[in-house]
């Protein structure tokens, strides 16, 4: 019987902030670090000890019987001025304890990677990737430093990458984050990255086509770089692209996305017509054909909208930005071919910069002998959006932007062990967003994504198993004036309610 996981996260957050007319913009929606740290010298003295930031997340527990964990330490670095520089690698191969295990990827019962760092000083939060052998394990944006200091950590599980933490070969770490530090920006974050293992034994082979992949082949820039091994997308028609060859044995597959956005888009979701508008989306595509998409949660960063909202608690998924995945099982007529063949990411009305790559996810027969794969059904109808505009009163603009996607495809892969296995995908993506604009008094945002993604694989004995996913993202953001001095000053409040709530069943 399947088995409900509900996950529901809401958080209502209010800050009332009095800067100078010189200090702030009603609609500038990020704060410079310097005009923090001047509010902060108007507040009474932090603690002498740093401030330890965290998001609220669940716990990661082994499964019973499990054994560990083992930690490792994989990186050690303090980031300075790293912006421009090529990321920081260190050389990887499986943990001693993972070897005196037995060594197979099937014995690791949960992996957990966590990150801990600290900085003092003044800085602006920065984004950070995690690689290994270019496929991207943690996408995360530090906390926004302050005087006395700050510290946090951020644990992930990384489970599904075992095919990566076991591979024999010797592989390549690297870290990203491009911090930069002068006179003005004084704050050096100091970072160790551990990796954590759990065990059971005798492992327990998954149901085919469950548990992690076989393997994993990224879809980003190879090294060397003076950046992250994610494609930059600076506006809606700069494509991330990488050919790839899938093993001829391969009966699943899945992309999964890593995205983050920044600059004129790290804050899409409110801007205007002459901005583009406030949707976005991230499409997928092999050899020109659109697989699936992705419609972001709006990541709030610990620096966005007003830093003093984030303190201790940072935004959803600020520490940990969400992944995405798509099935592409349906597609793999196409790709046993053993030729190379295009994966392509881009944005939809995107504005500079959006970083994106993407792994993907391959489960292959152990008998290694070819499979073969038809596809049966496909239907991906155009995007279909709306824009409304109308004037409301002098000085007042309002806009209302909608959108509905759909797209599904039924394919069958003939496999030597298993043998025949159909795969049906389907994804429904609706959206909206209304934007009222006033002058220079207020703004007011109300956003809502709802996604449905579902993945139905049957055998010869029937249904093998069904993954779905119904998540619904909600967003209201009110920026305005509520009290204008005599002195030159006013007070802006900035009211952030975000809510991600989700419902998996398989």
């Amino acid at each position: 019987m399947a088995e409900p996981f509900v996950h529901a996260v809401l958080f209502l957050l209010l800050a009332i902030t009095s800067l100078p007319i010189s200090m702030a913009s009603l609609h500038k929606l990020r704060l410079s670090a310097s005009e923090v740290a001047a509010i902060e010298e108007r507040a009474p003295p932090p603690p002498d000890q740093p401030t330890t930031f965290f998001e609220v997340d669940r716990p990661h527990r082994p499964p019973p019987g499990s054994f560990g964990p083992c930690s490792t330490v994989l990186l050690s670095h303090s980031f300075a001025y790293t912006y421009t520089k090529p990321p920081v690698t260190a050389a990887y191969s499986p943990p001693p304890c993972l070897a005196a295990a037995g060594g197979h990827a099937s014995l690791i019962s949960l992996a957990v990677l966590e990150w801990r760092a600290a900085c003092r000083g003044v800085q602006y939060d920065r984004i950070f990737g995690v690689w290994l052998g270019g496929a991207e394990l943690l996408r995360g944006c530090t906390a926004e430093p302050r005087r006395n200091g700050i510290e946090w950590s951020v644990s992930k599980d990384v489970t599904k990458y075992t095919s990566l933490l076991a591979a024999r070969n010797p592989s390549t770490i690297s870290v990203y984050l491009g911090n930069v530090v002068d006179e003005q920006y004084t704050g050096v974050y100091h970072a160790n990255l551990t990796l954590h293992l759990y065990f059971r034994h005798p492992p327990q082979p998954p149901h085919p086509g469950l548990g992690p992949a076989d393997v994993i082949v990224p879809v980003s820039q190879s090294l060397p770089l003076n950046d992250g091994l994610w494609f930059q997308i600076q506006n809606g028609e700069d494509v991330g692209s990488a050919s790839l060859a899938v093993p001829t044995n391969a009966y699943r597959a899945v992309l999964e996305v890593y995205l983050s956005y920044h600059a004129h888009d790290e804050f899409w979701y409110t801007n205007t017509i002459n901005s583009h508008g406030p949707f976005r989306e991230v499409t997928v595509s092999i050899d020109g054909d659109l697989v699936g998409a992705v419609w972001p949660f709006p990541v709030i960063y610990t620096g966005g909208i007003n830093p003093l909202l984030w303190r201790p608690i940072t935004g959803i998924g600020s520490f940990s930005l969400p992944s995405y995945d798509i099935e592409i099982t349906p597609f793999l007529e196409k790709l046993l071919d053993g030729k190379a063949h295009k994966f392509d990411l881009s944005v939809t009305n995107a504005q500079d910069s959006w970083l994106i790559d993407a792994n993907l996810h391959l489960w292959l027969d152990p008998r290694g002998a070819p499979t073969t794969a038809g596809i049966t059904s496909y239907d991906a109808p155009p995007l279909d959006t709306t824009t409304a505009f109308r004037p409301d009163g002098p000085g007042t603009e309002f806009y209302y932007t909608t959108a509905f996607r759909r797209i599904s495809a039924t394919g069958w892969v003939q496999t030597p062990s298993y043998g025949k296995i159909t795969a049906t995908w389907t994804q429904r993506l609706s959206y909206d967003n209304t934007n009222e604009v006033q002058d220079d008094s207020q703004q007011v945002v109300n956003q809502t994504t709802e996604a449905y993604s579902g993945v139905h694989v049957s055998d010869r004995g029937g249904i093998a198993y069904s993954q779905v996913a119904q998540q619904s993202f909600r967003l209201d953001v009110f920026v305005g004036v509520v009290n204008e001095e005599f002195n030159g000053s006013y007070t802006v409040a900035r009211d952030v309610r975000l809510g991600f709530a989700e419902e998996r069943v398989a």
